[in-house]
């Protein structure tokens, strides 16, 4: 398999915070996209941009609603919320979720096949919230969408050895292109299941016994995350690049 050797974690002594190029990169978009919404801004364009760039469900449904972004928002909103943050703490709070789960995907896919990995993960988790939310009209922002879909494909590849997370690189540059077995497989495996076991229902409780607030962040959209998590989970073989394990 031939590895663009831009996107290959240096050999070597590895280094505790080991980001890819892109992710320092999507993480530098997130904080430039809050800060301008929050600090350059008037109110009034802030607003205008939030509705312009955010998923809201009535919008897509219903054609007589206008909103800042006319009718290309109600395409291009199934990813660009992933940019905005409800505040401060929810960006820093994905942020740190996005460089733990999204740096081993980012190593493994490369730059290109990461972006659009990431892009489909936020699309179907506002697929999913608008399903169950169709006629909403709160704001859903936050990019937790993307990092399930992350979270998903790491569970794919990251958890049948030493894995290539911050902080736990023994295996060097070599677990970044492990071979994945096919999902039939690797559901059955007890690290994996654990893993899903926990994921879902952390997800089941905020579903549950979460509140809503002025916008719907990632820290309570659970249906964004879950839509995020399986499409992660299921198109997980298309993205990557490395030839799968045998069943």
């Amino acid at each position: 398999m031939n590895v663009d050797p831009r996107f290959t974690p240096a050999a070597g002594r590895q280094r505790v915070f080991n980001l890819p190029p892109v992710l320092v990169a999507a993480i530098a978009a997130l904080f430039a996209v809050h800060i301008l919404r929050e600090y350059v801004l008037g109110r009034d364009a802030a607003t205008e941009f939030l509705l312009a760039l955010a998923f809201i469900p009535i919008r897509v449904i219903d054609a007589a609603v206008v909103l800042p972004g006319g009718t290309g928002a109600r395409i291009w909103t199934f990813v660009t919320y992933a940019l905005l943050h409800a505040d401060w703490s929810h960006l820093i709070f994905n942020t740190l979720w996005l460089a733990a789960f999204g740096s081993a995907v980012a190593w493994r896919f490369g730059a290109a096949r990461f972006l659009g990995f990431s892009a489909v993960g936020a699309a179907a988790g506002a697929a999913l919230h608008l399903a169950i939310h169709p006629t909403g009209m709160v704001p859903l922002v936050g990019a937790s969408a993307a990092i399930s879909a992350h979270m998903a494909a790491a569970a794919r590849f990251a958890f049948l050895g030493p894995g290539p997370f911050i902080g736990m690189q023994g295996a060097g540059a070599a677990a970044y292109r492990r071979p994945a077995p096919p999902l039939a497989m690797a559901i059955r495996d007890r690290r994996v299941l654990t893993f899903l076991g926990v994921w879902f229902g952390t997800n089941l409780l905020f579903g549950l016994f979460g509140g809503v607030g002025g916008l719907t962040s990632g820290a309570i959209a659970w249906e964004a995350h879950i839509g995020g998590f399986v499409a992660g989970l299921l198109f997980f073989p298309i993205f990557d690049p490395v030839p799968r394990r045998p069943a």
